[in-house]
């Protein structure tokens, strides 16, 4: 062995140390590796804002899109004014393409809903967070989880409009929108507007159904069931299931009128109605205002009435009653002041009229020709009543009369205010008929009678005893039965005969009838009427007065 060679024991201690470094070095590097591909695939750092953290957990609860993992929740916190939960998500490098500022994020979780059921596979696996990809340009990372999910993704084909409503609570997120009771849309937000005071409704119209909106469209509510008692009577309307159970909203364009325009400008804004019928009533907004004034009761005249000329619809009643009518002016107390509307769209479907100074002018010179207006029943199972226009030439020419600015449209009493007058005139007579004196003097009569019958009790009695003497025995045996006759005849007037007891009963059953009759009587003599209508009788609407 060489001096300068180093000894066998070094050379195996060097070799030694050199392989245990190596696999600390070998660790470095791997981990240095794995650090490069965790960064090289960690995705953007994301906030979300929810209202409550129900079902929320860190590090498992994840972030979906399309049913694939892209992200997962690694922080939950209150945030800084303790009015909503802070959430941190870490996601996948693939996601951030998704991030954009119209990026929509909701909590899946079993839901009953207007829509269904849904979010059942959360029972086992708990919930998670859905991911609705954005197209917009510009990303963002800060974004408030919906509470419910979304009626169309932001790419959707369709069309947006926004209904307005002085009440708030009409309609609800998930809403279906109805055409002809098919659901071609659906209510996508809700607000309330504080400067303007109005709830606004946002509806999108899937395609192709958007070709659907025209400019003279018109919205309404639709509630599933809608009965409605007027003077045609009931009306009773049933949509489909679902709107049945949750509502809606219906639309379409009125009968008569011009569709318009094709409405292609997103986020137009329709006003929404409470009803078709109020859709309907819309569209006769020309219309003169005349006032009627009736001297009967207008009790089942309501609001919205029909007014009808020979079964054709003129005008609307629009208030019963109007003011209380002064009688210094020239009307009485007792005439009741309705105001009615003669619509001009409805009369042109009849006469040939322009605008409505020409319908003013044709109804002065009808009303000098016998038009009048009388109350008559429309619907006798609801009484409720309408006004009739017809013409009755006996009548005199009226002369021209405003009430309160209105002019007075002329009126008669209706039939059944005749029919009442004639049957109330016949029971007058009836009352002034001396029934008492007849029925006294019927009494007398009878009591006279009776005194008769018992003189003839007696007269046979005596002729009895005449029979008896041996005087009477030896007449000839001819008058002997003659007498036998007489005797007959008379015992059959005595107290024990036939013809005495039946005109005694006869005697008791009119006295017991003249003791029925007399309440009859006094209810005669107090209303003549009450025999042909009800006693019972409510309080007619007491006019208010007017300034």
């Amino acid at each position: 062995m060489s001096e300068q060679d180093p000894p066998q024991a070094e050379v195996s201690q060097i070799r030694q140390l050199s392989l245990i470094w190596l696999v600390p070095l070998v660790a470095l590097v791997i981990g240095f590796w794995m650090l490069i591909q965790f960064l090289a695939s960690k995705g953007p750092e994301i906030t979300l804002k929810l209202t409550t953290a129900d079902g929320i957990e860190v590090g498992k609860t994840e972030i979906k899109a399309l049913n694939v993992k892209v992200g997962i929740i690694t922080d939950v916190k209150l945030s800084d004014d303790y009015n909503s939960i802070m959430a941190t998500a870490q996601m996948d490098k693939d996601a951030a393409r998704m991030l954009k500022t119209d990026t929509r994020f909701w909590v899946v979780k079993p839901r009953i809903g207007k829509q269904g059921i849904s979010g059942l596979e959360t029972l086992l696996s708990g919930a998670y967070i859905e991911l609705q990809p954005g197209v917009e340009e510009k990303e963002k990372h800060t974004f408030t989880v919906l509470d419910t999910p979304p009626v169309a993704p932001p790419d959707a084909r369709g069309l947006r409009l926004i209904l307005t409503h002085q009440e708030a609570g009409k309609l609800s997120i998930g809403d279906p929108v109805l055409y002809e009771g098919f659901t071609v849309g659906r209510v996508e937000k809700v607000s309330f507007n504080t400067q303007t005071k109005k709830a606004n409704y946002q509806l999108f119209i899937f395609e192709p159904y958007d070709s659907l909106i025209r400019k003279r469209t018109r919205f309404w509510l639709s509630s599933g069931v809608e009965l409605r008692m007027s003077a045609e009577g009931f009306n009773l309307k049933i949509g489909s299931v679902e709107s049945l159970l949750t509502g809606g909203v219906s639309f379409n364009v009125p009968a008569g009128s011009e569709p318009g325009e094709l409405v292609t400008k997103q986020l137009s804004r329709f006003r929404l109605y409470n009803n078709q019928n109020e859709v309907s009533e819309r569209f006769y907004d020309r219309y003169l205002e005349y006032v009627m004034l009736f001297d009967e009761s207008v009790r089942g005249l309501n609001q919205g009435a029909p007014v009808e000329y020979r079964g054709v619809r003129i005008g609307t009643v629009s208030k019963v009653p109007l003011r209380l009518p002064n009688q210094s002016k020239g009307f009485s107390n007792q005439q009741i002041p309705v105001l009615v509307r003669i619509e001009l769209a409805r009369v042109q479907e009849y006469v040939d009229t322009q605008d409505l100074q020409d319908l003013h002018d044709n109804l002065s010179s009808q009303f000098r020709k016998g038009l009048r207006a009388s109350l008559k029943t429309a619907n006798f199972l609801t009484g409720q009543l309408m006004v009739d226009v017809e013409f009755y030439t006996e009548e005199p020419v009226p002369g021209l009369l405003t009430y309160k600015d209105y002019d007075v449209f002329p009126t008669i009493a209706g039939g059944f205010a005749e029919i009442q007058k004639q049957v109330a005139s016949l029971l007058d007579k009836m009352n002034n008929l001396p029934l008492e004196d007849t029925l006294n003097g019927l009494t007398q009569t009878l009591a006279a009678t009776a005194k008769t019958l018992k003189a003839a009790e007696q007269a046979a009695k005596n002729v009895n005893v005449l029979l008896a003497q041996k005087d009477t025995q030896a007449i000839p045996a001819e008058l002997r039965n003659s007498l036998a006759q007489i005797q007959a005849t008379l015992s059959s007037y005595g107290s024990e005969g036939t013809t005495y007891r039946n005109l005694e009963q006869a005697l008791i059953r009119f006295e017991q009838v003249m003791k029925e009759l007399q309440p009859v009587l006094r209810q005669v003599n107090d209303k003549p009427n009450s025999l042909i209508f009800s006693d019972s009788k409510g309080k007619d609407p007491i006019p208010v007065a007017g300034e």
